[in-house]
């Protein structure tokens, strides 16, 4: 049947029938069936879909900047976070337990953080709301902080237990016995993942199955995380030796001597490693020369150094026990600022933008302006802190001997 229209009416006619086929459009690209979630394909162990109440946060899952899956947020240790954080910030969640403690660095990773804390639970909590999702018990509890790849939480105790959990639940896949406690952070290279124990050894293992693939001994406790770059692992230990292990079979290239032991993980910047020793000196070593070029030592106050260094081509951030943060040039050591607190800094800074992050023994959280080194912002958390921040999706999480785990953030 043909229809004549003529005039406006043809008009009118025109234009609804533009908006019936706008509204169609709508609705069919509404209804393709397309769900805006981070992929599973592929783990080895799948991530639960984040809970209802954690909708007004599913951005926080969308991209590799919104994760902290490791103890310096990176396989060199740098202490640089993607995300830039702006003072002050709100405290968005505060997640509090009794008779515990948190002395080490948080990992957040797919919306969810992991805390593991001195008695004996690894914590799994909804970054979106500080929300408990499971738990897993270890009698001995944690000073490592735990790592997360591909689905899996991996993380060592203090018996020397080191355990692969499934992410979104919390249970076992595999476990791995060292004869010393397990006091740092796993790291990655290819499949395999790299832990150190104070069994005086650095093991490398099959991340899917805990398989030994091979072993480095140096001699001593190691208590420092595994350092990667340009095909290497990095460890520093009681020794007092900064050792460089060649990742393919484990095998060593050759060591720096430093001036005393230590627990501290070697920052890497280029071919530059920057530590610091119980002996009181922070040392920038040239890592392919295996040599030292620089050494660094407050001449007023000389105390030992058991935080790890943040870097940056422009400045190492460091906290030492002489209550200080301190600035140097990561060419020539000299120093720019330092920042005093009013307790001893073991909690190891991060850069987020314009502000390095630290907390220190005088329950103090800080924001430092990493130009001027002048003090941005604090927050009274209490108790004492040894943990370091981890920083990821616009969020800043930290834990205290107090048995809190703060979330800070702009509201």
């Amino acid at each position: 049947m043909t229809v004549a229209i003529s005039g406006r009416h043809d008009t009118l006619l025109v234009a609804l029938l533009i908006l019936l086929a706008v509204l169609a459009w709508l609705t069919g690209c509404g209804a393709s069936g397309v769900e805006d979630r981070p992929s599973q394909t592929g783990n080895a162990a799948q991530v639960t879909d984040p809970a209802p109440e954690a909708s007004a946060a599913s951005d926080l899952t969308s991209t590799a900047v919104t994760s902290w899956p490791l103890f310096r947020g990176d396989p060199q240790a740098t202490g640089v976070a993607a995300d830039e954080l702006s003072p002050p910030l709100d405290v968005l969640w505060t997640f509090s337990t009794e008779d515990d403690t948190f002395e080490t660095s948080a990992a957040i990773a797919d919306g969810t953080v992991f805390a593991g804390s001195l008695g004996g639970n690894l914590y799994a909590i909804n970054l979106a709301d500080g929300k408990e999702k499971w738990s897993f018990f270890s009698k001995l509890g944690f000073t490592a902080a735990p790592a997360v790849r591909n689905g899996f939480v991996f993380i060592g105790d203090a018996d020397g237990r080191f355990y692969a959990l499934d992410a979104g639940t919390g249970k076992l896949q595999w476990q791995f016995d060292t004869e010393g406690e397990i006091s740092s952070c796993a790291n990655f290279h290819d499949q395999n993942v790299l832990l150190t124990s104070q069994d005086g050894h650095l093991y490398c293992l099959a991340a899917d199955s805990g398989k030994l693939v091979w072993k480095y001994e140096s001699g001593d406790q190691i208590r420092s995380f595994p350092t990667t770059a340009g095909g290497h692992t990095f460890v520093a230990g009681c020794d007092g030796r900064l050792h460089v292990v060649e990742l393919g079979e484990g095998k060593a290239v050759g060591y720096v001597e430093l001036d005393g032991p230590t627990g501290c993980t070697a920052a890497l910047q280029g071919t530059m490693a920057y530590v610091g020793t119980e002996g009181g000196s922070f040392l920038g070593i040239d890592w392919r020369k295996r040599v030292v070029a620089w050494t660094y030592q407050n001449t007023k106050r000389s105390t030992s150094f058991r935080a790890s260094a943040a870097v940056t081509p422009a400045r190492v951030l460091v906290g030492a026990r002489d209550k200080q943060v301190h600035c140097l040039d990561p060419v020539t050591g000299d120093e720019q600022w330092a920042f005093a607190t009013q307790g001893q800094v073991d909690s190891s800074a991060v850069i987020a933008g314009k502000y390095a992050f630290v907390g220190s023994g005088d329950g103090r959280v800080y924001a430092i302006d990493v130009e001027t080194g002048q003090e941005a912002w604090r927050y009274e958390a209490g108790g004492h802190i040894v943990a370091s921040p981890a920083i990821a999706a616009g969020r800043l999480v930290i834990g205290t001997d107090a048995g809190d785990l703060y979330c800070f953030g702009s509201r």
